[in-house]
This record gives C-alpha cells, sequence and structure tokens, in this order.
C-alpha cells in the first residue's frame, strides 16, 4: 500500500478536516524517507560573535513590499531569522503588546508643581509688599516735596484758600437771606425809583446805560454795602463823589452821563427826603442840559439798532424778589401739602 507521506515542515498548512469514507485514488508515488539534516547555521543563531545593541531594536514586516523582508535588523539577525514560515492570518497575533503607560512619575512632577507654585505666590506676596513699600516712599518724598514748598510760599497758598471759602461763604449767606427774609416792598421801590433816574438820563442822553454798565455796577455794589452797614457813611459819600469824578474829567462825559449813577443809588438806598431832593435836582439839571443843547442846535440822537443792556444791580434786585417770592409760595405749598 503506498501512502503518501506529506512534508513536516510546510509553508501552507489546510485546516480543513479529513473524513474516512472519503478516499482518494492512489498514485504510485515513491516514499520520501525523512532524513534530518543538521546545518551549523540554525535558526535564531548565527556563526558571527553575538553583539548586544545599547538600544533596543524593534523590527517588523514589511507586507506591503510582498517580499515579507524584515525591517530594523542587521544583516546577521535577518540570515538568522530567514523567512519567516508563520502563516498571514496568524501575523497580527505575533505583534508585541505595548507596555502600561507608567503613571507614578507625574506624582513626582505634580508633587515639583506644587512646590513652585508656593514658591511662586511667596515670591507674588513678596513683590507685593516691595511694591506697598515703593508708593508709600514715593508718599514721603512727596509730602516732603509739598512741605519744601509750602515753607516758602505757604501764606500767599493759606490767604488764597481763604478768600476762596469767605466768599462761597458770603455767596451761601447772601442766598440764604435773599430766601428767608428779602424784603420785597423796599426792592421793589429800589428797583423803581432808579428807573425813574435811568429813564430821565436816557431821554436827555440816549446810550448813556449802555455805555457804561461798569459804573453802573459799583455804583450798585456801593449803595448795597452802605446798606448792609459793611462801609461807613463817609466813605460812602466820598466813594459815589469819586465815581462822578471818573466820569466827568477822565471819560469826559457831560453832566447827565456823569451823575447818573451817583443820583440813581441815592434815590434807591437814601432816606426820602433825600430820595426826593436827588429826584427833583437831577430832573432839573437833565431839564436845564436839554435846553441848553436846543439852543446852541444840537438835536437829539436817534436810536436806531443800538444794543441796550440792562443794569446788573436792576437785574439782581428783580432775581432777589423773584426767589424770595418763588420760595414763600414753595413753602407755603409744602404746608398745605403737609395739612391735607
Amino acid at each position: 500500500m503506498s501512502t503518501t507521506i506529506p512534508s513536516l515542515v510546510s509553508s501552507n498548512l489546510s485546516l480543513k478536516p479529513s473524513f474516512p469514507h472519503r478516499r482518494q485514488p492512489l498514485t504510485s508515488t515513491r516514499v520520501q524517507a525523512y532524513r534530518p539534516q543538521f546545518t551549523r547555521n540554525l535558526i535564531g543563531f548565527s556563526p558571527k560573535t553575538l553583539r548586544f545593541p545599547l538600544v533596543k531594536r524593534f523590527a517588523k514586516n514589511d507586507d506591503e513590499s510582498g517580499g515579507g523582508a524584515v525591517v530594523g535588523l542587521d544583516e546577521a539577525e535577518k540570515e538568522a531569522r530567514g523567512q519567516s514560515t508563520m502563516p498571514e492570518r496568524f501575523r497580527y497575533l505575533a505583534k508585541e503588546a505595548p507596555d502600561p503607560p507608567l503613571r507614578w512619575p507625574w506624582f513626582i512632577v505634580l508633587a515639583f508643581l506644587i512646590y513652585a507654585w508656593r514658591a511662586v505666590l511667596f515670591e507674588l506676596s513678596n513683590w507685593r509688599n516691595a511694591a506697598f513699600g515703593i508708593v508709600r516712599f514715593i508718599g514721603y518724598i512727596l509730602k516732603y516735596a509739598l512741605a519744601v514748598v509750602y515753607r516758602f510760599i505757604g501764606n500767599p497758598i493759606t490767604f488764597s484758600i481763604r478768600c476762596i471759602e469767605d466768599l462761597l461763604y458770603s455767596i451761601r449767606a447772601f442766598y440764604s437771606w435773599i430766601i428767608n427774609c428779602a424784603p420785597v416792598p423796599d426792592l421793589t421801590t429800589i428797583i423803581l425809583l432808579a428807573s425813574v433816574v435811568l429813564a430821565v438820563a436816557e431821554a436827555v442822553v440816549p446810550n448813556c446805560i449802555s455805555s457804561q454798565p461798569y459804573v453802573l455796577t459799583v455804583s450798585g455794589l456801593i449803595g448795597y454795602a452802605a446798606v448792609r452797614g459793611f462801609i461807613s457813611e463817609p466813605l460812602f459819600w466820598t466813594l459815589l463823589l469819586g465815581i462822578y469824578g471818573f466820569s466827568k474829567f477822565i471819560k469826559r462825559r457831560d453832566d447827565v452821563s456823569s451823575a447818573m449813577p451817583v443820583a440813581a443809588v441815592l434815590a434807591a438806598v437814601g432816606e426820602p427826603w433825600v430820595r426826593v431832593l436827588v429826584i427833583i435836582s437831577y430832573m432839573a439839571l437833565a431839564i436845564y442840559q436839554y435846553s441848553k443843547m436846543l439852543s446852541e442846535g444840537k438835536q437829539v440822537e436817534e436810536v436806531g439798532t443800538l444794543e441796550r443792556r440792562l443794569p446788573i444791580p436792576l437785574l439782581l434786585a428783580a432775581l432777589a424778589i423773584g426767589l424770595r417770592i418763588a420760595a414763600k409760595w414753595a413753602g407755603n405749598r409744602h404746608l398745605t401739602w403737609m395739612i391735607v
């Protein structure tokens, strides 16, 4: 009976089961005796001197090239390995499993990071203290410089501050006086009598009010100071005489224009008999000058589009009356609301 003994070393193994009831046709085949041959060049060994590389080398099969060549090994290892006899479908099982990742070095790094962050916070706190110290030092220097400057010009600065403070307190006190106890009848009388004098002067000499607004303002302030008792009576008369001399001899104005500020102040704040005397005298002066101008052939100039300015003292008096009446009305309304 002739049988075929398959080769022990085969590159293609068949996993199909063989059944006994199927018989293959017999062919005349010679039995090949198995003769093991021993060679010096065994798999995994090389006749060359063994070398141990310092760096581990990894090898992979180059399947894409078709020849199954080993890549990454030296010539001796290639000769030792030879052609791999593992079937293609089992080669993925021979791949080296990756090593599990090492996590314990991260704990060491974390400890160093915590220590470094603590050092950073400590340094930041030191920098903050240093910055505050620098700011305090600069503040001390500025204070010293201010003290040096104040040593030389401190008195003028102090005087200026006190003047500004006194001015603010005076404005506040004046406003409070207007709101609380502004004499509305007296202010109304002042406005009427001063307006009479100004109207007479404007009828004789047109634009005499608009041509000297500052003189009228100074005259009004002098009259207010005399009424409140800030200046004495002799000083009051001296200032009025100086205003008349300024308008008459320096500004070279006529008698009616020069006497208008003085007559308006006396008619506004003087005694009753002084008011009557001043108004009558000023009207007589205006009639005399007008008749003199007519005798000389001069005509009164017609006022066209010239701007007319309201005197500041009369404007302030009217504003005081309005504030007083408005405050009184608001107070009455508030009390009425509280009662209701």
